[in-house]
């Protein structure tokens, strides 16, 4: 699961900027845009479970049926970021 945001499991190939930024300006191997930008999240606040609702919920606007996002974000509290939750 190397290859996917640790925050909210996207593909990291899928994110239009290439990846979240850390403090330095780096692009970060761990974290999508949409979750990480100079280094912090973008939900600080979030748990794994509004993470995977938060998901389900952008998933769905897209035309993802509901058992197919659920799916596509089950594994969202075993990823880097919430392992420690």
């Amino acid at each position: 699961m190397k290859n996917v945001c640790q925050s909210c499991g996207m593909p990291l190939s899928k994110d239009p900027r290439g990846g979240g930024t850390n403090a330095d300006g780096s692009l970060s191997s761990d974290y999508c845009s949409f979750c990480y930008v100079n280094g912090m999240f973008t939900g600080p606040d979030f748990t794994a479970q509004e993470m995977q609702k938060f998901c389900v919920q952008k998933l769905r606007e897209q035309g993802v049926v509901k058992p197919l996002a659920w799916l596509l974000t089950r594994n969202i509290p075993s990823l880097k970021r919430w392992r420690s939750q």
